[in-house]
């Protein structure tokens, strides 16, 4: 087995991609999986640092002057983000990748398993039709705790996704899971580039491109909330207008897709869009959409208990305050 201080320049296999912002608190959790996987390839770590204010470009150097010839950082000296740039990944770390492959984790994540990226590497050198794996996660708390149900699991056992299912979907894919296959990280189509959610377009690029492949195996874990996310980032103030900015612009990504792939996709497309915009409905508290008929399969698809609260506070307004009041006096002064 090949450690990671020992790789040259030749014949990399994989480039790990990671991108951090005001990651200080956690990115030693982030390198440290990286730098303890057992692969018999070599592999890089790609990291770009959208000039953070905390200790995150510091922390870079130290494991760069350690590793030097694995880790290669790009640090900025102005925030790209608040330029506009939006998919750091695509711009910045995608172009420079010499493997074959790309792994990505952003820098408030972490990986567990040290035989993630000989697992979906090796799947990929298999299945040259292979366009993107991913793989369950774990979720962690800001404060740090764990919850038996606290878990990215869109599926219950390993399989091929149709691309259908990738493109309509009920679950997230964990970011932190995946591995795309390069050649096709380099020919990114311009609605990447324009959406704000970046793993969205990158999900529906791989499916139109090739098979993904997913495993049931808990291998790293997501870290909810942190600074500079973007679900913290959407969930911070004027939220409303956010979501609804979200929605239009995922609109315009579906649209886009649908486009580009000549309808090949195109009721997967509409459904998924669909999905989103009765999830952003609930965000922003239209529990309208609820009795409508076209919405059936996606009320279906909540949670029971959440299906059976928003119901009760759209047809109970007055009960459901009511019980809001029980149960903040019954927690908050017993």
């Amino acid at each position: 087995m090949e450690k990671a201080g020992e790789n040259d320049n030749k014949d990399i296999l994989v480039s790990i991609s990671c991108i951090t912002y005001n990651h200080g608190k956690y990115l030693r959790d982030a390198l440290e999986g990286f730098l303890m996987q057992k692969c018999d390839f070599k592999y890089e770590i790609l990291i770009h640092d959208d000039a953070s204010t905390d200790d995150t470009a510091e922390i870079i150097r130290e494991y760069e002057a350690r590793f030097p010839d694995i880790i290669r950082p790009v640090i900025q000296k102005e925030n790209q983000y608040s330029r506009g740039v939006r998919n750091i990944s695509g711009v910045f770390n995608f172009p420079r990748a010499r493997g074959k492959y790309i792994a990505m984790c952003e820098g408030d994540d972490f990986w567990t398993d040290p035989e993630k990226l000989s697992i979906q590497a090796g799947y990929m050198e298999e299945h040259p039709e292979c366009a993107m794996t991913l793989h369950s996660a774990k979720i962690m708390r800001l404060d740090g705790a764990w919850h038996e149900n606290d878990v990215i699991r869109p599926y219950e056992s390993d399989r091929l996704i149709p691309p259908e299912a990738v493109i309509s979907k009920r679950a997230n894919y964990p970011t932190v899971s995946l591995m795309i296959r390069t050649e096709y990280a380099k020919q990114l189509p311009e609605y990447y580039f324009r959406c704000p959610v970046g793993d969205i377009p990158l999900h529906l690029y791989m499916a139109s491109r090739g098979t993904v492949y997913y495993f049931d195996r808990m291998m790293s874990v997501y870290r909810a909330g942190s600074e500079g996310s973007w679900s913290n980032d959407i969930e911070s103030g004027e939220s409303s207008e956010k979501w609804r900015a979200h929605l239009e612009a995922m609109k315009e990504l579906y649209k886009a897709f649908d486009m580009e792939t000549s309808g090949s996709f195109h009721d997967a497309a509409c459904e998924a869009f669909n999905r989103e915009s009765f999830l952003v409905s609930l965000k922003l508290d239209d529990l309208s959409v609820l009795t409508k008929r076209e919405n059936k399969k996606f009320k279906a698809e909540l949670p029971a208990m959440q299906r059976r609260l928003l119901l009760l506070k759209y047809y109970c307004p007055f009960l459901w305050k009511l019980l809001r009041i029980l149960y903040y006096n019954l927690f908050t002064f017993s």
